[in-house]
């Protein structure tokens, strides 16, 4: 599954890279995520966090923990995170991709997620997330 948004912020491109760096920032305007703290590094990693996704569609509601790990940070330009576990199982990738650019007096944001996984089936994983990246993004410029 791939899912891309873009935003475009009135706020340099700095300013909004560093809120899109922080994974624990993200709970302040994205439901979804409802739990990101921050971890000691290893390994020699940039930012660890130990993530909490929670969703809800109808009935029917999901929970799911993931390591996730900032592979790319470029200032202003481009930020990656990914799923990496250290229990020495085979996992899904998750993979959340920011990249940012000038635009007119701001900037703007195109994020991509990718899971490849198979637990969300049916589309209910992009229902959810369109849903919520629609509410996220006023909240996101409330919080720039």
């Amino acid at each position: 599954m791939d899912v891309y948004a873009s935003l475009d912020a009135p706020v340099d491109c700095a300013r909004l890279h560093l809120a899109m760096s922080d994974l624990s920032a993200y709970t302040q305007w994205l439901d979804i995520v409802y739990r990101a703290e921050a971890v000691n590094q290893s390994n020699g990693e940039d930012a660890v966090w130990n993530v909490q996704l929670r969703g809800k569609v109808g009935p029917f509601a999901r929970s799911k923990n993931l390591r996730m790990v900032r592979t790319v940070n470029n200032a202003g330009s481009r930020v990656v995170f990914e799923r990496k576990e250290l229990d020495g199982r085979s996992h899904s990738a998750w993979v959340l991709t920011a990249d940012i650019s000038p635009k007119g007096d701001g900037s703007t944001v195109v994020v991509h997620l990718h899971y490849g996984g198979t637990l969300f089936t049916g589309g209910v994983l992009e229902r959810l997330l369109a849903d919520q990246i629609t509410r996220g993004q006023q909240r996101l410029l409330q919080t720039l």
